[in-house]
């Protein structure tokens, strides 16, 4: 069998350690007889980022493809998931390569595939690509057509996704009240694929727009990774109050994710937002339909909705599981922990950039700041407080952790009581008051664990304190 597995978003690993042009033409291999084993003949896109080599490796992919006469599409240059994902409908495609790393550190690149719908793909298509890989004794021998010569067969071509993108989301939103509304925006693509779409799409009348990490640096200096979250945003932060910017908007390396500064350069953690999302679409816009949510994000979901009668679905942690449940349930929107939010009339599929302009209509309809905003939301469900630890993990060291939470049977955590306790993915017990869940990254070798409490912030840390006693980290 192949050595490659995908994980919660595609397979993802450290260039020239296990990600290797071998390794990635295999993965193209997988993927191009999944295709020719459902006849399926409209063609594939090919997308990447602003990593190392990015580019040749989508070239690589493109190549075996090719060799197996699909038909490929090749964005140009550095394009966001969310907008290769939408170039999908355009072509009317059979799916689309990203090759991206998404948040992960600098040293590490992916390849993410996307069905004909333009969401993330359920478990059953990934592994359905991954049982179809080669074994790593026959990847030497993967087909593929030089470059140049797929190009000349008429089998390779560029297209370009971000017309047509950027037509649409002036159709799902009214941007020319956001570019008069006199906003002062700070952008932080944090040198990733989506550097200058909100300065495109918000420029041009009274509303200003800073766009700082901008260019190309796949070593993503001053962060630990390209995640927008607080502690790779100093930067953003400091950049709000030099401007006197009303928000700082972060998007992730490959442009699906969303971090948002307040006005006085304080972070709004990911939960938050999604809850101001939720409030935004269901209390201000108006707008009916269930809300889906990944277990480790926010219950303020199920405070903003239940009382309108709507429901709200609980999944594992990954598009993979909320999009096709979004699908499945005509969702409103989905949204998860680490930044990722997806809307009705769009894709099944996160995008931080209509996620932060979501946000920015949020404050303009409201005439409210972040932290303004966040009064509000507090006003109608209560102050809600959340952290998250991130344990490295040696190796041996992830076995030895899942049998002692097997083991795990605590009465209380943090001096809150446990009322319960679910396997939906990793460990979750809910708390009286809060909730806490322990769970292995899909992508890295990580242990996270999450937490959220109401009423107190220093719940939040005495929950987090007492959970990795109980585990010894």
């Amino acid at each position: 069998m192949s050595p490659i597995r995908f994980g919660t978003d595609g397979w993802r690993a450290v260039i020239a350690d296990e990600y290797t042009f071998d390794a990635v033409r295999a993965c193209a291999e997988g993927y191009a007889r999944y295709l020719a084993e459902r006849g399926v003949r409209r063609g594939v896109l090919v997308g990447y980022d602003r990593r190392f080599a990015a580019e040749d490796f989508a070239a690589a992919v493109a190549e075996v493809l090719a060799a197996h006469g699909v038909r490929v599409f090749l964005t140009p240059r550095p394009t966001p998931t969310p907008v290769v994902a939408h170039g999908i409908l355009q072509l009317g495609a059979d799916g689309a390569v990203v090759i991206t790393a998404s948040h992960n550190p600098w040293r590490w690149l992916g390849f993410k595939v996307r069905p004909d719908y333009g969401g993330a793909p359920p478990p059953e298509y990934t592994a359905a690509i991954e049982a179809l890989i080669p074994p790593e004794d026959e990847w030497g021998a993967i087909p593929r057509l030089p470059l140049m010569e797929a190009r000349r067969r008429g089998l390779v071509e560029d297209y370009d996704p971000d017309p047509a993108y950027l037509r649409h989301l002036e159709e799902i939103l009214d941007l020319e009240a956001l570019r008069r509304a006199g906003l002062r925006v700070v952008a932080d693509p944090m040198h990733g694929a989506a550097a200058g779409y909100l300065r495109r799409l918000l420029e041009g009348d009274s509303t200003k727009v800073w766009e700082i990490r901008g260019r190309r640096n796949p070593i993503f200096p001053g962060m630990d990774a390209p995640e927008p979250i607080a502690r790779n945003l100093k930067a953003l932060m400091e950049a709000v109050r030099r401007h006197r910017a009303q928000v700082g908007l972060a998007n992730d390396g490959d442009g699906d994710r969303l971090g948002v500064v307040d006005e006085r350069g304080m972070f709004l953690d990911n939960q938050r937002t999604f809850a101001l999302l939720a409030y935004y679409m269901l209390h201000v816009r108006g707008e009916r339909g269930p809300i889906v949510k990944s277990l480790t994000a926010t219950r303020m979901a199920f405070a903003l909705a239940e009382p309108l009668g709507l429901p709200v679905y609980e999944t594992p942690v990954g598009f993979k599981f909320l999009g096709p449940k979004m699908r499945e349930t005509d969702a409103l929107m989905a949204g998860e922990e680490s930044g990722g939010y997806a809307f009705r009339g769009h894709l099944p599929e996160r995008d931080g950039i209509l996620a932060a302009l979501c946000f920015l209509d949020l404050m303009v309809r409201r005439g409210k700041t972040p932290s303004e905003l966040l009064r509000e939301l507090f006003d109608l469900v209560g102050p809600h407080y959340y952290d998250r630890v991130d344990v490295h993990l040696q190796e041996g060291q992830r076995e030895r952790l899942q049998a002692r939470l097997r083991d795990l049977s605590p009465d209380r955590i943090g001096g809150l009581r446990v009322v319960g306790q679910d396997d939906l993915d990793g460990l979750r017990f809910l708390l009286e008051g809060g909730w806490v869940v322990f769970r292995f990254s899909g992508t890295e070798p990580l242990l996270r664990i999450y937490s959220e409490a109401q009423g107190e912030e220093a719940l939040v840390y005495r929950v987090l304190d007492d959970a990795r006693r109980l585990l010894g980290v």
